[in-house]
């Protein structure tokens, strides 16, 4: 081992004298600017986590011991944390450790280096979260639907674990995890782990993730949460006065299991549950292993909204299972999902429907587009982008999701959906449990397709599509036989300003959105109560209706929508949603005023995911 202060020394480099870009070389092996942690030198393998919840200060007092693995040199070893309050740092043998925490940075939080004495194996780490910490979103009971207990989930990804966990807060480091996590008796609790299904009398419950995960899928739920199974290896989890709604509305989650296994391997992670979290859920669902959490907002009463499910179960395969090596790879981890998402929907629901889910995606893309193109953030339309210094929420838009899926589509349009299932099958075999970057991406198909099919892939097709911005011309084109029949009705309604409730009536979730999002570009008060009296979206339920709609009566000053427009913001923490209409609300003076106004009433019943996002577009 070097000596003392040789080691004090590079402890100061790394914490006091560069930023995580510049950590020195002869130690960094991992090219990740989002954390501090050099896991090239020293890497965390197993999580052993007891922990205490405690809703009365809106606290987690924990300890962390940390199973670490070593090269023969390696004298410190560096955790990622944010507002973390660090009380003892010991080893094995229980003695007290040398550590020092770094200077703040506002997106990163501070380092935490640990000096390390030679044989140490496991590093224990004794600390308390901060009341505002950014992963943990703590509701009132009134927060809920029960309205008589209070609930807490968190929310890791992108890189938000810090705050509520020291770690090595990188997608590219994987460990393996148990807890023993306390919490008020009348509660129960569940992790992205082995789960139990109904409460305990002691109130603690343990948990334990054999296959190993990265930190942004490190996930906790505390509530008055039921439990109601949907087959031998899957079920839900919500809120008593929730569950069976829930449950009946995600009943087809075998099948979607079994088909995604049919398409590329085994379910890898033994079971799958949904756990369905109050409103203030900034993400339709986040894929934490075993555990998808979900928004209410999926369910509309009439199974609609259940793609949503398939895409966070198709997380198990790409994401979870492979996954981006660093947020600036976030494209790996998604349009490959969305991929397989609609391969499952096909598989499940037919061609067609599949289709007119695709239509919407990219009627969304070049949505996004333009809307990147208008804020000066055009280079944010490559999928392979460069997020040093900026928050890697940045790289988590419509590009990402479905540009990535359109590229994959393309490749499989242009040489056979055959290879292109046996290389994805494959794929995930071959990088199983290992994280993956753009150019391991690149050399991996290329390999595949020239060993296996004697196929040269075009390098300038993932020129086009990864490093440019914007949409190829190759890019593919969904066509689907139902919007065509909306399209021709919406013709009709144009000439002739007449509906016909007996065809609409028929009319899935997705037509009706077709039809809203290709309404004309000016529409008159009179129309605008015309068409709500014959969809009735102001009403309406789904909340994927009620955003489409909303954004129409923003820009045309629908009047009668302002009541549910400001219910539905206060009431709904979905970013996805909150997106669109504050962003057109702001467009005029009178409209950001408005929305200001609704921000300070709504605003404490969002996540920091979303906080983050609209403080800055409110200010």
């Amino acid at each position: 081992m070097k000596n003392l202060a040789v080691c004090l020394s590079l402890i100061a480099v790394i914490i006091y004298g560069c930023s995580p870009a510049e950590k020195p070389t002869e130690v960094m092996t991992i090219q990740d600017p989002h954390t501090f942690s050099v896991p090239g030198t020293a890497t965390v393998t197993h999580l052993k986590w007891k922990a205490t919840v405690d809703f009365d200060t809106k606290t987690i007092k924990a300890t962390a011991s940390w199973q670490i693995k070593t090269q023969p040199d390696a004298d410190v070893i560096i955790f990622d944390t944010k507002d973390l309050t660090i009380d003892s740092v010991t080893f094995d043998d229980g003695k007290p450790a040398d550590f020092k925490l770094g200077n703040p940075d506002s997106l990163l939080g501070k380092p935490l280096a640990v000096l390390l004495r030679p044989g140490v194996k496991t590093v224990n780490i004794t600390y308390q979260t901060a009341p505002g910490a950014e992963a943990l979103q703590w509701l009132s009971p009134a927060q809920t639907a029960g309205k008589h207990e209070p609930f807490l989930f968190t929310q890791s990804e992108a890189i938000l674990a810090r705050s509520w966990v020291p770690c090595q807060d990188s997608p590219s480091v994987r460990f393996t995890y148990e807890a023993d996590v306390t919490v008020p008796k009348q509660l129960l609790a569940l992790m992205s782990a082995s789960n139990p299904q109904q409460k305990n009398a002691s109130g603690t419950y343990h948990f334990e993730m054999k296959q190993p995960i990265p930190s942004y899928l490190l996930a906790l739920a505390v509530g008055d949460i039921a439990f109601k199974p949907v087959s031998a290896r899957s079920g839900v989890y919500a809120e008593p006065s929730v569950v069976d709604t829930a449950t009946w509305e995600l009943v087809d989650m075998e099948k979607m299991i079994a088909g995604a296994e049919e398409l590329y391997g085994a379910y890898p992670w033994e079971r799958y549950d949904v756990i369905v979290l109050p409103p203030s859920f900034p993400f339709g669902g986040m894929e934490n292993p075993r555990l998808t959490f979900a928004t209410p907002t999926i369910l509309a009463g009439d199974r609609s909204l259940t793609s949503l499910i398939a895409h966070e179960l198709a997380h198990s395969w790409s994401g979870n299972l492979v996954t981006n090596a660093t947020w600036n790879d976030f494209w790996l981890n998604e349009g490959f999902t969305v991929y397989f998402e609609h391969r499952i929907m096909e598989k499940l629901y037919g061609k067609d429907y599949s289709e007119m889910l695709a239509m919407l995606s990219l009627q969304e893309l070049k949505e996004t587009i333009a809307a990147l193109k208008a804020d000066n953030l055009y280079g944010d339309t490559k999928l392979k982008l460069d997020l040093e210094g900026r928050n890697p929420d940045d790289g988590m838009t419509d590009i990402a999701y479905n540009k990535g899926y359109f590229f994959l589509r393309s490749i499989e349009e242009q040489y056979g959906r055959d290879k292109f299932d046996a290389f994805l099958k494959d794929y995930f075999t071959a990088n199983a449990f290992h994280g993956v970057n753009t150019d391991g991406f690149i050399r991996y198909i290329k390999t595949y397709y020239k060993d296996k099919f004697s196929i040269a892939l075009d390098d300038a097709n993932f020129t086009a599509w990864i490093f440019t911005e914007g949409l190829p011309q190759n890019c593919p084109v969904p066509v689907s036989d139902r919007f065509a029949k909306v399209d021709a009705f919406l013709a009709q309604w144009k000439a002739t300003g007449k509906t016909d409730d007996a065809v609409a009536k028929a009319w899935s979730t997705h037509e009706w959105l077709h039809f809203i999002k290709n309404l004309p570009d000016k529409l008159s008060p009179a129309q605008l109560k015309a068409l709500d009296t014959f969809g009735h979206f102001t009403a309406s339920g789904n909340s994927e209706i009620v955003t489409a709609w909303l954004v129409k009566t923003i820009r045309f000053g629908y009047t009668p929508a302002e009541t549910k427009l400001e219910d539905f913001l206060v009431h709904n923490g979905r970013r996805k949603f909150l997106s669109p209409l504050y962003n057109e609300l702001v467009k005029t003076p009178e409209g950001k005023k408005k929305a200001q106004a609704i921000y300070r009433k709504a605003r404490p019943n969002y996540h920091f995911v979303a906080t983050n996002t609209f403080d800055k577009l409110l200010k």
